[in-house]
């Protein structure tokens, strides 16, 4: 068995030289290929990441009674951490409250009119991150029940939007993969099938020698994997040498920070080299199955 291995790949080796011109030719196609399928997969990694980070800060403030005592904004802040939809509780007292009221003013370079007030008007509140933005409305719904609670800020529609827009990133995105994945197949079986076409005497001479169809396939499979294997190899240098320039861009039109780039790559390499194997091989078979079939 081992034997055979070795056998077929330096025969697909041989084959992938002799037939430099073809074998190039389906190479520069795995690799535009693989280009494309790679950069779709970057945008959409990216729009996915937006959408994380819009969901994480989807959050329900719960405004304090200005005349609570502390004892009983401890007891809420118990009561809303031990809610299954809340991932996190924030408590911001009423001076942190006026110290961002007037930060923002700073920020925005106008007057801070709460100069001019005796007493500070904000009230403390809760800040509430939940486990999932679907569950806003309920989060919200409980904490007006609360008799401590003054009022209940609540981003219901923005929750809302941004669940649906997500379910449909995602679900267009796989879809949208799946189809650019056909479509490369499409190309490299055609263009590996090219090859093959224009080694069919070769084919053609071993089944009349008595050639098996193992003995005749696996050589050209094991030449696909090449293809694929150096087409991802390529791909993959391409993609480092733009690696700066690519995670600007991201971070520049998703305005996402920070974005993990260490999960980016590796899964990147992963997507690439699997892909590019992957239709590399499943191209020779099916191109050299139809003239087994025969």
């Amino acid at each position: 068995m081992i034997g055979f291995v070795v056998f077929s790949l330096g025969r697909a080796w041989q084959g992938f030289w002799r037939n430099a011109l073809m074998s190039l030719a389906a190479t520069a196609t795995m690799v535009l290929m693989l280009v494309l399928l790679a950069g779709f997969w970057i945008i959409q990694t990216g729009l996915l990441s937006a959408l994380d980070f819009t969901e994480s800060k989807v959050e329900v403030v719960a405004n304090i009674n200005i005349d609570e005592g502390q004892n009983t904004i401890d007891a809420l802040g118990t009561r809303i951490a031990a809610m299954p939809q809340v991932a996190a509780v924030t408590f911001v007292s009423r001076e942190a409250a006026l110290a961002r009221f007037q930060q923002s003013m700073k920020d925005q370079g106008r007057e801070d009119l709460s100069k001019y007030l005796d007493t500070n008007p904000f009230p403390a509140s809760y800040e509430v991150k939940l486990k999932d933005p679907s569950y806003s409305a309920a989060v919200a719904d409980a904490l007006r029940q609360d008799p401590a609670v003054k009022n209940v800020l609540d981003t219901k529609e923005t929750a809302k939007n941004v669940k649906t827009v997500t379910d449909i990133m995602r679900t267009a995105g796989t879809v949208v993969l799946f189809v650019i994945g056909v479509i490369v197949l499409f190309i490299i079986v055609n263009t590996i099938r090219l090859a093959v076409v224009a080694r069919s005497e070769e084919i053609e001479i071993m089944r009349l020698v008595g050639a098996s169809d193992a003995f005749i396939r696996w050589p050209f499979v094991f030449e696909g994997a090449m293809v694929g294997l150096f087409g991802a190899a390529i791909t993959l240098v391409c993609l480092y040498l733009l690696a700066d320039p690519i995670g600007g861009f991201m971070v520049d039109f998703f305005r996402v920070l920070p974005l993990s780039f260490g999960p980016l790559a590796r899964d990147l390499i992963v997507l690439v080299s699997t892909a590019g194997i992957g239709l590399g091989v499943l191209g020779s078979w099916l191109s050299v199955r139809t003239y087994l079939i025969r």
